[in-house]
């Protein structure tokens, strides 16, 4: 049996195939040119990064107010590692990087 934070992403990725292929498209442009693609990235990341908090929340959000706390970080973690193995500019969602002309 998968552990509970692959059957959610593998569930994630199913239901919002679509947004997370069209997403993985944009995030290969952004890899190779950040630089040009970096407003499209950022608002097209936010919907993702919604769908993953939505998830996590589902994984882990139970947990915060318990013992259970250090333990859910953890699995909040492995979640998002399993992500960044497919999208790995994920944790630049969001930044503005400015260029020198």
């Amino acid at each position: 049996m998968a552990a509970k934070y692959l059957e959610l992403f593998n569930e994630m990725v199913s239901k919002y195939e679509k947004e997370f292929d069209s997403f993985q498209e944009l995030h290969d442009k952004y890899e190779k040119d950040p630089q040009k693609w970096q407003d499209n990235f950022n608002i097209e990341g936010e919907k993702i990064m919604e769908i993953v908090r939505l998830y996590e929340n589902r994984l882990c959000g139970h947990m915060e107010n318990t013992n259970n706390a250090t333990y859910s970080a953890g699995l909040a973690e492995k979640f998002r590692n399993e992500i960044r193995r497919y999208l790995p500019k994920l944790d630049m969602i969001g930044v503005v990087i400015t260029y020198e002309k």
